[in-house]
């Protein structure tokens, strides 16, 4: 079944209904540990064309061009609505160029606008004429618009559409394949090559497309606009996750580094969050990310926020069903002003343990007269059989070790105790004598 081509071309566009473009979950909040990391699975959906761009269309237009053109001339409005509906920022410029010593020369008819009236303008004034062989001037072409003939936006994805039908000269006004190249790859200057006939004979469209990470496209002459557009959809986005700000005390890291996808496609970022071993306790420590599409800031879509809130140290909760008790055999699992928790035989702390180390053992603020202060708790599955400091007794015994600001049960267990300060007050006011 034959289509025209301003249907062809609506078809074209339409495509498969694609994920909104930008980073999710774009907000991130989770409690930890000091000391400790989490993991975040980032997954980043990349626009459809590359983001800000500057498209040149560089067409030839030697005599066998007329109805190459023509097409161009029917459907630039559409293929400009195309690409400015996913990307707003987008400019065109219009360029030409002929054969050696041609009248129709190389120039930039049009330079970067957002106008479709002045590209439309632009595009209707190419005329098709001369051609005295068969290679033509395009490598003079992509080297001049690669120096400065069109002056590219800052941070802009740098797209030329070169349509021929035709291959180039070479060296083309006095500048070789080999150094068009390089000059292309310095301003990062990508090219699609809208092949209408024999453009690639000599595998110069080909080389220039996969030096600089653009593509070639075949098309037949009353196809050229529809060939643009897939042309742009189908350039790669290379997405690099940058880390704008950290507050001090947290680090992001990021497996992969970089990941290069077809524009509209998705990539999965594994992010690792890092809080130090001395963050302070209760802290609210912040990180902004931005992903960076082909080396520019995506915009506020791609801004991610990680924030890590540190739980209180230690204060580790047990679990006394059978079966599903951690704690180690030289302690039990008794209930606290702050849930189960596993605790010493009176006058005994944790084996090798530091008195200060508070991840792995403390002692416990216990309501006045609950007859428990020489009570030490310690981390499930700790061993305890090391006898106290003996120049304290009493209320004092095993004062050595240091006391915990149990406001929370520690990250990694299940059940969480002392959330709300008023139900601690209670329980510590005499609901939690033992």
């Amino acid at each position: 079944m034959l289509f025209s081509i301003p249907t062809a071309l609506a078809l074209a566009l339409v495509g498969p209904t694609l994920a909104i473009p930008g980073v999710s979950p774009a907000t991130v909040s989770q409690k930890s540990d000091a000391g400790s990391s989490f993991d975040i699975s980032k997954v980043v959906t990349t626009p459809e064309i590359p983001p800000k761009p500057d498209v040149v269309l560089l067409v030839d237009v030697t005599g066998s061009m007329g109805n190459a053109i023509n097409n161009i001339k029917n459907n630039l409005a559409s293929v400009i609505a195309t690409v400015t509906a996913g990307q707003p920022t987008a400019q065109f410029a219009v360029a030409s160029f002929g054969d050696l010593n041609d009248l129709n020369g190389f120039q930039v008819n049009q330079g970067l606008t957002s106008s479709v009236s002045a590209l439309q303008a632009a595009v209707n004034s190419l005329t098709p004429d001369g051609g005295q062989d068969l290679d033509e001037d395009w490598i003079n072409a992509l080297y001049q618009l690669s120096t400065g003939s069109v002056a590219f936006r800052t941070g802009s994805s740098r797209i030329i559409v070169l349509v021929g039908d035709a291959p180039s000269h070479d060296p083309s006004g006095g500048h070789t394949l080999a150094a068009t190249i390089e000059a292309l790859k310095a301003q990062h200057v990508r090219v699609i090559g809208v092949d209408v006939q024999s453009l690639n004979n000599k595998s110069q469209a080909s080389a220039v497309t996969s030096a600089t990470g653009g593509i070639i496209i075949g098309s037949a002459a009353n196809e050229v606009s529809t060939a643009i557009v897939s042309g742009l959809k189908n350039l790669d986005v290379t997405v690099v996750p940058d880390v704008v700000s950290c507050d001090a005390g947290a680090s992001l890291a990021f497996d992969p580094a970089s990941v290069t996808v077809t524009s509209g496609g998705s990539v999965t970022f594994r992010e690792t969050a890092r809080v130090i071993d001395d963050a302070s306790p209760g802290a609210a420590l912040n990180c902004s990310v931005r992903f960076l599409l082909n080396d520019s800031p995506g915009g506020d879509a791609f801004v991610q926020r990680v924030t890590a809130r540190v739980n209180p140290l230690g204060c580790y909760n047990c679990n006394p069903n059978p079966g599903e008790n951690l704690c180690h055999i030289t302690t039990a699992c008794v209930p606290t002003p702050f849930g189960n928790m596993c605790l010493t035989r009176p006058g005994f702390k944790a084996d090798g343990v530091a008195n200060d180390n508070i991840r792995l053992q403390w002692r416990l603020v216990w309501a006045t007269g609950a007859g428990q202060e020489h009570r030490v708790a310690v981390k499930p599955g700790q061993s305890a059989d090391t006898i106290c400091d003996r120049r304290y007794t009493g209320d004092n015994v095993c004062k050595e070790v240091v006391t915990g600001a149990c406001l929370t049960a520690a990250s990694d267990r299940d059940v969480r105790f002392g959330d709300i300060v008023a139900d601690q007050a209670v329980m510590m006011m005499g609901g939690g004598e033992l």
